[in-house]
């Protein structure tokens, strides 16, 4: 949003150590630029990367433990397995040329080393660029000081960087301003005693909107000795960078000073409302926090960000660390780390009720912007004694984004820490329960999912809790249509719905409970009972604006239309599957449609129109690379894995072996937007070894039968 000042001969530099070594960690102290500069690097380098440049923003990761689910985040590799995220990213990654920007590691700075050094061994193809304030000390690592922006003496010519910087800032804050003889030599004074720290001179640049150049240089003497807190052994550089900091502090005004303090609560970026509700009282009054905010904004302590649902605010890691100072000094952290759990806990709530209906997508979104704030109410909760209740709760009100939206690992990272924490049989533990339950069943994980779903059924009928039985009993299902127990599984879930009926239950969740009946159904081969089941999904999915139980629904149908015969149609509805979880990042019911296309593809399209065989398996290939990222192949079932057997039989016949694999390998290099791009009709096909055999003749068709009977 601002122009990058300077840095040539660094950029130069920074160049040839990534042209030299896998690992290179810019490192100086915090506001000199590290982030820019490497960036920039990044941007510049990005030809030698054929398969693309990432930036981790590792600042908001606090748990060491979810760093490798924030690498697969920003690769838009979800970590929906049971499996570590290091064995995620070494198999996604493996064959590909690219550059990881890490930034920000100074605060995890083991937990990057051991990420950085194993990715690094794994992969020969893959280059890290790390920022941090401490080196990461890992094998391989070339470091790049990056030292403040040279100010020197102003003379005719370029302006030093650091003065350039400062006028760049400053025309920003005051229109019309300029570097004359007349306030040079002061500029770069400020400059110097800013020890040309690029931070320090942007937030002295946003002062002039109220003082002049030589009343903000003057200020800066009592400012030193005040925050150094007569410490002659602290780092010049951050005694400069704390007092320029804490000059900024203390020319707010006292409310400006406690809103910052209270709006370090956040860890990511937030809209006016939460900081409305997190902020206000006790001297700051709800109406003022919007005068507030934009004057903080306009004083560079505040960023304004532009999003799909208005403005959002957010504050650099390093005023947000001065803002904690001060939050921690008054006795208010607790509390303000409470009132932000609990607006989460709000926006989680009101997702999971708006999850059921027409702002589907939306929900999804917003919770997603909301996901590194909903990380810190966790933690919170977790860290925090007499929490536990609500971290269970919490984490059980999200399963609607960690299953929807394609976050099953990281979701039972926190409901595994919750259930340790808290034993105890409540409302809050049984629904985590039936949660945890059901994303390990769609991982595959039955030796998990089953204890804990017979858990919370024990518990549910210990306490007379209807609603929890239903949800334990509907689980219990999946768990046994996945275990290859179709007739069991539509016993449970005629069950579960019985309960859903008598409690008045109607969301997503029962609607797939639906799905899932229809679905067994169909598996038993009783194709009329199972269609049954579908057409009241459909009908229900319709009249609430329900999208992602819809898209399973579809799925479904798409696959008793195959069975009937009825190819174009049944093609149609996996399409639609397709794109509609593709619309929430669900990699299962991506996944699965895929699969189901693949099979399609292997049918004749009309008289004398063979299907195509070729492109069936580079389907199966893409969706093989899918369900890497999802768990267990079909969840371990075989009756699950009845339409991609069938289609790899087929192919088998109709190809030859090089034909037969070098189709799949294609598959296997497609990411996930390409391979859905491909599956509903695109060409997206990336460069691969050379042009495939022509297309050939699909063998006879068998007939249809259901999958449980293959």
């Amino acid at each position: 949003m601002t122009s990058f000042v300077g840095r040539h001969r660094e950029l130069t530099e920074l160049a040839g150590l990534l042209a030299a070594a896998r690992l290179v960690t810019v490192t100086g102290p915090g506001g000199v630029g590290k982030s820019r500069l490497a960036l920039r690097a990044a941007a510049r380098a990005a030809g030698a990367f054929p398969d693309g440049t990432r930036l981790v923003e590792v600042s908001p990761v606090q748990d060491p433990l979810l760093l490798g689910h924030a690498v697969l985040e920003a690769l838009r590799l979800t970590d929906g397995t049971a499996r570590a995220p290091l064995d995620v990213l070494t198999e996604q990654l493996a064959g590909q040329r690219l550059l990881i920007v890490l930034d920000g590691c100074e605060h995890l700075v083991p937990a990057c080393a051991e990420l950085a050094e194993a990715l690094l061994r794994a992969l020969p193809g893959l280059r890290v660029l790390a920022t941090s304030r401490a080196e990461l000390r890992a094998a391989g690592e070339h470091l790049y000081t990056l030292a403040p922006l040279p100010v020197g003496p102003v003379r005719p010519g370029p302006l030093p960087d650091a003065v350039r910087l400062f006028a760049d800032r400053a025309r920003a804050a005051v229109p019309g301003f300029e570097v004359t003889p007349a306030n040079a030599e002061a500029i770069a004074q400020l400059c110097r005693r800013l020890d040309g720290i690029p931070l320090a001179v942007e937030l002295a640049a946003g002062r002039l909107r109220a003082l002049s150049v030589e009343q903000i240089t003057a200020r800066l003497d009592d400012r030193f000795r005040l925050l150094t807190g007569g410490s002659r052994t602290a780092l010049p550089r951050h005694q400069t960078l704390r007092t320029t900091i804490g000059w900024s502090h203390e020319l707010c005004t006292v409310q400006e000073r406690l809103l910052w303090a209270r709006l370090s609560a956040f860890a990511g970026a937030f809209d006016l409302e939460a900081a409305e509700y997190v902020c206000a009282g006790g001297g700051l009054e709800p109406d003022d926090l919007l005068d507030l905010v934009s004057e903080l904004v306009g004083k560079s302590v505040v960023l304004r960000e532009e999003s799909a649902f208005g403005v959002r605010f957010r504050l650099l890691d390093t005023l947000r660390e001065y803002g904690l100072h001060w939050l921690r000094a008054a006795g208010e952290e607790r509390r303000l780390l409470r009132r932000h759990r609990d607006w989460y806990l709000g926006v989680a709530t009101w997702g999971e009720v708006e999850w059921f209906g027409p702002r589907q997508a939306e929900t999804a979104e917003r919770t997603g912007l909301a996901h590194a704030n909903l990380r810190a109410a966790l933690e919170f909760c977790l860290a925090e004694p007499g929490e536990e209740q609500l971290a269970l709760l919490l984490a059980g009100t999200l399963w609607f984004y960690w299953v929807g939206c394609g976050h099953l690992g990281e979701g039972r990272h926190w409901l595994d820490r919750a259930l340790a924490l808290a034993p105890e049989p409540t409302e809050a533990r049984a629904k985590a329960l039936w949660v945890t339950g059901y994303m390990a069943t769609l991982q595959g994980d039955l030796v998990a999912a089953r204890p804990a779903l017979e858990e919370c059924r024990r518990q549910a009928l210990d306490t007379g809790d209807d609603r929890a039985l239903a949800y334990a009993v509907h689980r219990q299902g999946c768990a046994a249509l996945i275990g290859d127990e179709p007739v069991r599984a539509a016993e449970l879930f005629e069950e579960a719905l019985w309960h859903y009926r008598t409690i008045g239950e109607l969301n997503s969740n029962v609607l797939m409970a639906m799905f899932e009946l229809g679905i067994a159904y169909l598996f038993q081969g009783d194709q009329e009972s199972g269609e049954l089941w579908l057409a009241q999904v459909r009908e229900l999915c319709e009249e609430h604006g329900e999208q992602w139980a819809y898209a399973y629904g579809l799925y479904a149908l798409a696959y008793s239309h195959w069975m009937n015969g009825e190819v174009r149609l049944a093609r149609a509805q996996a399409r639609e599957s397709v794109r509609l979880n593709h619309l929430f990042h669900d990699l299962l019911g991506i996944v699965l449609a895929i699969d189901l296309l693949a099979l399609l593809e292997t049918e004749p399209t009309g008289p004398g129109t063979p299907g195509d065989l070729r492109e069936a398996r580079v389907l199966q290939g893409a969706a093989h690379r899918i369900w890497q990222a999802v768990g267990k192949p079909f969840f371990g079932s075989r009756t699950f894995n009845g339409p991609h057997r069938h289609c790899e039989e087929r192919a088998r016949i109709g190809l030859t072996e090089q034909e037969f694999a070098d189709c799949f390998a294609l598959g296997t290099r497609l990411d996930l937007d390409a391979a859905v791009h491909r599956a509903l009709g695109g060409d997206g096909r990336p460069d691969g070894p050379g042009p495939l055999p022509g297309p050939r003749a699909a063998p006879p068709a068998p007939q249809p039968a259901p999958v449980g009977n293959s």
